[in-house]
């Protein structure tokens, strides 16, 4: 009975060992998977090897936007990292890291037929520059309106915040009274805030902060939004413009052409098509956070524009004698 709970204890040691000799074979640790330094600082990225590799070939590489980049290869630092960088035994050193060395690296390591791999993410810290803000000063009641927020060089990623009056805008309107009456969506991570309808009651001023806990918070400078309907009045005052302006053109053409001025051949019906093209241009830019003159150019997309083309019909019957065709 002994004798058999010794072979059991002897198996089980050797199990153990098999076990742990298994385990160490062909592998790579790091003193640390996430590594974070300041901008201009050195930064070492741990790769420790088991002894089992001899003396092995060790490549360090980077992902990027791009695909893989060559960090270490063929025994030496490439182009881009020759005199920044230093492979020694267990690693490799940044002697300056700068935000374009942010991303993950990877330590491979190949020799005697074993290979092991392990990826160590560098994150360069880089403080908030006031950020980029897209705030319309105008825009139409019930129209879709989107402030934009962004900055680039910041790392890691900030996380954004809106301002209305030096007022915090909540994640959602429903957690303040104060912007209970509004309908928006608002996303920190990406900086974008839509009112979706915007309502005259979301008029004021806007600004935006970037923060990702490296030095000070960074703001952009406030721009006041005022949220109204359509300036009727306005559109018929431009388009009163607009008609006397082609009815000008219309006159100086006719003169022009009753003087022998213009040569014969001139195919007047080309204006019209002209003009149509114009307001279609204009159409697909527009958008309802800009002036009135938007709401001009689809007053006259929807059909209005056959009264300007309309007027040029007189230099059609003269020139070539075709019926109104707008």
């Amino acid at each position: 009975m002994a004798r058999g709970s010794s072979l059991k204890a002897l198996a089980s040691a050797f199990l153990g060992l098999l076990l742990a000799a298994t385990a160490s074979s062909f592998s790579i640790t790091s003193k640390s998977d996430k590594v974070s330094v300041p901008e201009n600082a050195a930064a070492d990225l741990s790769c420790e090897y088991s002894a089992d590799f001899g003396d092995p070939r060790v490549e360090w590489k980077l992902e990027t936007s791009k695909g893989i980049e060559f960090v270490f290869y063929n025994n030496q630092p490439t182009a881009a990292y020759v005199g920044r960088i230093e492979r020694y035994t267990g690693g490799l050193r940044f002697s300056k890291v700068t935000r374009k060395d942010n991303g993950v690296y990877t330590c491979e390591v190949t020799s005697n037929g074993g290979y092991a791999e392990k990826m160590i993410q560098l994150i360069v810290q880089v403080p908030p520059s006031p950020p980029a803000c897209r705030v319309p000063t105008s825009a139409t009641t019930g129209s879709q309106v989107t402030l934009t927020c962004s900055d680039k060089d910041a790392s890691p990623k900030p996380t954004y915040q809106w301002f209305k009056n030096k007022v915090p805008v909540p994640n959602s309107p429903k957690q303040l009274a104060a912007f209970q009456n509004s309908s928006y969506t608002f996303d920190p991570s990406t900086g974008t805030l839509t009112f979706q309808p915007v309502a005259k009651i979301d008029s004021g001023e806007y600004y935006c902060q970037a923060q990702n806990g490296i030095g000070q918070p960074s703001s952009c400078g406030a721009v006041r939004m005022e949220v109204g309907d359509v300036n009727v009045g306005g559109i018929v005052a431009a388009v009163i413009i607009v008609a006397l302006t082609i009815a000008v053109i219309g006159l100086a053409l006719w003169y022009a052409n009753r003087k022998g001025y213009l040569p014969k051949n001139l195919k007047w019906c080309t204006v019209c098509l002209q003009l149509e093209t114009l307001t279609q241009e204009m159409m697909s830019i527009s958008d309802r956070s800009l002036p009135f003159w938007c709401d001009l150019f689809s007053w006259i997309d929807s059909g209005h524009h056959k009264l300007f083309c309309n007027l040029f019909y007189i230099f059609c019957k003269e020139q070539m004698q075709l019926p109104v065709f707008c």
